[in-house]
């Protein structure tokens, strides 16, 4: 299933690292890059997996030199055989020492941090894994491998549309192109889900109008109907030439903004900068380079910050902004008064 989001490497390291605490004999090489999250949605079952092999050897070194007690349990029925090395981490060698206390403060910040990672006790991901995992006789600790490694904020499209991608069945969805109001009806394969500059993306192939196209997950309204209709998924990787389309157009557009020096604009914009070093903007502003690979997301985003920022170029962002600046201000005109 061509599911993707680039999956984040701190992302695929914490996966790892929950199942291999969640098993007490030990995973194969084949469990680990058939099973957990980052590995799973690149292997290919009697394929050729050296890439992803060489991917987990780097991934046990960085785990390694995070201070985890990664562990390697040969077989005792075939001493050196590489293919049958299990790979745990020992929950005894990765507890807390004894001496870390917390205050009873620490103690709730804790708990409320945990109810917030947690994912209705087990992810869909984790779901998946856990089952795989005992569907090959591996033991695990649901409780354990319950937790997922940060927040996760998705579409309600995607579960509809990952399952159409699984099963390749054609789907229907209404979707609001950017500058309009009316939402239009689209059939289409989908391809992948790819998540690119935090936001979710379909790739597919839209069959009304014979061509690729990339939908914007936040723009799709109403539910996602799945047809009986199947089609061949295409050759290649669509996650990934989808993501490299993505980035190009990203690099492509580029947005000239003045935002006034430590105001929220600034501080939540400047990470996005390409220049290096501070340049001065009109008014005493500090001028930012940003990127952008969608003008109306980002015409929102800079006209949720107020007075803070001013785009200067290109044109057609600075008009984005004013006129949402401008549909705020009719919107809170005073009753009674001429709008």
């Amino acid at each position: 299933m061509a599911v993707a989001e680039a999956v984040p490497a701190e992302e695929r390291l914490f996966s790892l690292v929950l199942a291999l605490v969640a098993t007490e004999h030990g995973l194969t090489k084949a469990d680990i890059l058939s099973s957990v999250q980052g590995y799973r949605q690149r292997y290919q079952p009697g394929g050729d997996n050296a890439t992803l092999e060489r991917q987990f050897e780097r991934d046990k070194d960085d785990i390694r030199d995070l201070g985890v007690p990664l562990e390697t349990l040969e077989s005792p029925l075939e001493v050196g055989n590489n293919h049958l090395l299990r790979y745990r981490i020992p929950k005894g060698a990765y507890d807390l020492p004894g001496e870390v206390v917390f205050t009873a403060e620490e103690t709730t910040l804790l708990n409320l941090a945990a109810e917030v990672w947690r994912e209705g006790s087990l992810s869909s991901e984790s779901r998946r894994a856990l089952l795989k995992l005992r569907s090959l006789g591996v033991d695990v600790d649901d409780t354990t491998i319950g937790y997922a490694p940060r927040v996760r904020v998705r579409e309600p499209a995607f579960d509809a549309l990952a399952e159409a991608i699984s099963r390749h069945l054609v789907v229907r969805f209404d979707y609001v192109k950017p500058g309009e109001t009316a939402a239009v009806t689209r059939s289409v394969e989908p391809w992948a889900l790819v998540k690119h500059e935090g936001r979710w993306h379909l790739s597919a192939f839209d069959l009304d109008r014979g061509a690729k196209r990339t939908f914007l997950l936040s723009r799709i309204v109403g539910t996602v109907t799945k047809t009986r209709t199947t089609f061949t998924p295409p050759d290649g990787d669509p996650a990934e030439e989808a993501l490299a389309d993505l980035q190009r157009v990203f690099d492509s557009g580029q947005v000239i903004v003045d935002v006034v020096p430590g105001s929220d604009a600034e501080l939540r914009l400047e990470g996005r900068d390409r220049r290096t070093g501070i340049e001065a903007g009109e008014g005493g502003r500090r001028r930012l380079v940003i990127g952008c690979s969608d003008p109306a997301l980002l015409a929102d985003e800079l006209a949720s910050y107020g007075p803070e920022a001013k785009v200067v170029s290109p044109e057609s962002v600075r008009a984005g902004v004013i006129e949402r600046l401008r549909r705020v201000a009719r919107s809170h005109v005073p009753v009674g008064e001429a709008r």
